[in-house]
């Protein structure tokens, strides 16, 4: 499917929920797709990426940056505290706060750096032991403490569990942004990104749709 073709959707989508046209922001996912299918989609005109890997973003994405200087990189994949500091230096934003270690190592490092990536809160909606994520449970309070360190949380990211219906646990995500004031939602892939922009999302992370299946 083309990029042409997504936008589309994303449009009908919008149109569908009765939200403003533009609310929606896609994230094309990048990650292990090779340069013959990336360049074209940046050559299109498309500014926001995502990756999941620290390491691979930063073997590719400092090269294509010095043509094309006006990229936006998101981290959407979990982040061990030992690789923060190359992540803030390299991503505008991380979806992928989820611990108070990982929140004070931010905070510690923001001070150093003088700036912070614009952070959401992974919440482990399904509570899958092999999922990263803050348990639902637990998301008030890993906001509250981040924003006590001056942290830029902006908004929440999930990953719905494959065998369930995502509705429920986008509406979850939402519910908890709603009460802590948080505006940005990162939630709906490939296949239920039209369910996620019904649901609230302002964020949606879209891959294999547009680049093909990962290698």
């Amino acid at each position: 499917m083309s990029l042409t073709e997504i936008t589309a959707r994303i449009a009908q989508a919008e149109s569908a929920a009765k939200r403003p046209a533009g609310s929606v922001k896609l994230i094309a996912v990048s990650k292990e797709q090779p340069p013959e299918r990336v360049l074209p989609v940046l050559e299109a005109g498309h500014r926001l990426f995502g990756e999941n890997r620290v390491q691979e973003a930063a073997g590719k994405w400092p090269d294509w940056r010095q043509d094309f200087t006006d990229v936006e990189l998101h981290l959407l994949g979990p982040l061990q505290t030992n690789k923060a500091r190359q992540a803030m230096e390299l991503f505008q934003a991380i979806h992928s706060l989820d611990r108070p270690k990982l929140a004070r190592t931010f905070a510690r490092l923001a001070q150093e750096l003088g700036h912070c990536p614009r952070l959401f809160v992974q919440v482990n909606t399904g509570a899958e032991p092999q999922k990263a994520g803050v348990l639902p449970d637990d998301a008030d309070s890993l906001i509250a403490e981040a924003r006590a360190m001056d942290l830029p949380v902006i908004g929440l990211m999930c990953i719905p569990p494959l065998d369930e219906d995502a509705v429920a646990h986008f509406s979850l995500l939402a519910q908890v942004a709603a009460r802590n004031g948080l505006d940005e939602l990162s939630m709906g892939m490939s296949d239920d990104f039209e369910t996620a922009i019904a649901e609230g999302a302002t964020y949606i992370r879209v891959g294999s749709a547009i680049f093909g299946a990962r290698r």
